[in-house]
């Protein structure tokens, strides 16, 4: 049985390689590197916590997460891959793409949500697709979260008393739950055709989301080769005197009340 990592010892480690990450994203942005990173995996499998540990201490203009609603009507008339070519990094930038253009070959197909034509088409054009993508120069990673079947039940049953979770249940989650068996081969199918070795899958054991979160970051910095940009030391200068200004009567203006103090 696996020990899990201390509280200390992981918010050590974990603020350890944010560290790295805004070295990550200095070199980035100073030399103009384009890095795109797919998230995908099953629901509860702990992509959205670790998405967030990695950008919590990152510049949102250099590193932005893409989570895209559901198609619109016009969107679905369109080529498949086109909403999501919009998103993809500029020189200079990190893309995290919270569940990509895999929604096709996952809950899409799962749930009927497209024509097996439809389904057949992106297995065989999105392996092309993203060696398109390499060669024109975008690093892309690609990270497939695997959750048990016993831990995701866990996580679901822990949402239903969780106030601040709760809204992560909806019906399209408590619908792939009924369909596990049909999820996994789903998964199976789609290794099988994009494991490519210019963009291959990179799977993450999230039966301990703190090992998770350590392992996946630990990886991505494995992944870039950055190093540390030096800049000009910053000073902050003494403030100019500021004289000549009177400032407007505070009951002039309208503060939020400071509910705080009522719990001290």
């Amino acid at each position: 049985m696996t020990t899990k990592i201390s509280n200390s010892a992981y918010e050590k480690e974990l603020a350890r390689l944010q560290v790295e990450l805004v070295k990550l994203q200095e070199w980035v942005k100073h030399t103009g590197h384009r890095v795109a990173i797919v998230f995908e995996g099953r629901d509860a499998a702990g992509k959205g916590g670790t998405i967030k540990r990695i950008t919590e201490a990152m510049n949102p203009r250099i590193c932005q997460v893409v989570a895209l609603p559901a198609p619109t009507e016009r969107q679905k008339s369109q080529w498949y891959f086109q909403r999501y070519v919009a998103h993809l990094p500029a020189a200079g930038e990190i893309i995290i793409f919270d569940r990509s253009w895999y929604n096709r070959a996952g809950v899409e197909h799962v749930m009927g949500f497209c024509t097996p034509h439809e389904y057949k088409e992106f297995m065989r054009s999105c392996p092309e697709f993203e060696r398109m993508l390499v060669r024109a120069g975008i690093q892309l990673i690609k990270y497939w979260f695997s959750v048990s079947d016993e831990e995701q039940e866990r996580r679901f049953q822990k949402r239903l008393t969780h106030a601040t979770k709760r809204w992560k249940l909806s019906p399209m989650d408590l619908e792939s739950r009924k369909r596990w068996v049909e999820y996994s081969k789903a998964k199976d199918d789609m290794f099988a055709h994009t494991d490519i070795k210019q963009a291959p899958w990179y799977v993450v054991n999230s039966d301990i989301k703190k090992h998770a979160r350590l392992n996946c970051i630990s990886h991505l910095l494995s992944m870039i080769p950055y190093e540390y940009i030096e800049h000009e030391p910053v000073v902050l200068e003494e403030r100019p005197s500021q004289k000549g200004y009177v400032r407007p009567p505070m009951t002039d203006q309208t503060f939020v009340p400071e509910a705080h103090r009522k719990l001290m």
